[in-house]
């Protein structure tokens, strides 16, 4: 008698938490159904700041490949929808530093506009303009270092992972 009400309090609960609207992040989509292929343009670059544009470009491309929901298109025309943008700002500055009066962190922001549009139309299905992403890292030194020149384009990485993580999530799930 004990074990049916167990097994019946599992079910109820687990009956409960499917209908609550939960959802992973990352695993929902406010898109149409009828999207499963994106091209993803490369960026338009208004820096100063060379090939920034593909680094993030590359970034968006592989944070959809690891959703796994949509295909990849090797050009528009073979696309369901493409997203475009320019890249109109990348800033690096300093916010702390070590006792030796060197920068230790530094908060990176980049400024896009971005288009995410139906192929063949102008269904605009989502667009930001001046989107932006703010982030704070370290670049630690070793002491053989001399600049943070060395440590910028590992950190470069890191920032354009984080930048496309972010704007796919607020393109797909509207966060």
């Amino acid at each position: 008698m004990l074990r049916i009400a167990i097994a019946s309090c599992l079910v109820l609960a687990a009956l409960m938490l499917t209908g609550c609207g939960y959802g992973l992040i990352g695993r929902t989509s406010n898109l149409p159904s009828d999207i499963n292929s994106i091209f993803v343009q490369t960026l338009e670059n208004q820096t100063t700041r060379q090939q920034i544009n593909l680094v993030l470009t590359d970034a968006i491309v592989r944070e959809f490949v690891t959703r796994r929901r949509y295909v990849i298109a090797p050009n528009a025309a073979s696309a369901d929808a493409v997203l475009s943008g320019t890249l109109t700002a990348y800033i690096v500055r300093p916010v702390e530093f070590g006792i030796d009066g060197r920068a230790t962190r530094y908060e990176f922001t980049i400024r896009t506009n971005m288009a995410f549009k139906r192929q063949g139309g102008e269904d605009i299905l989502w667009a930001r303009d001046s989107y932006v992403y703010r982030g704070d890292f370290e670049l630690e030194l070793d002491e053989g270092q001399g600049t943070v020149i060395d440590n910028e384009d590992p950190t470069i990485q890191l920032v354009s992972r984080e930048f496309a993580q972010t704007l796919i999530i607020d393109m797909l799930e509207g966060f």
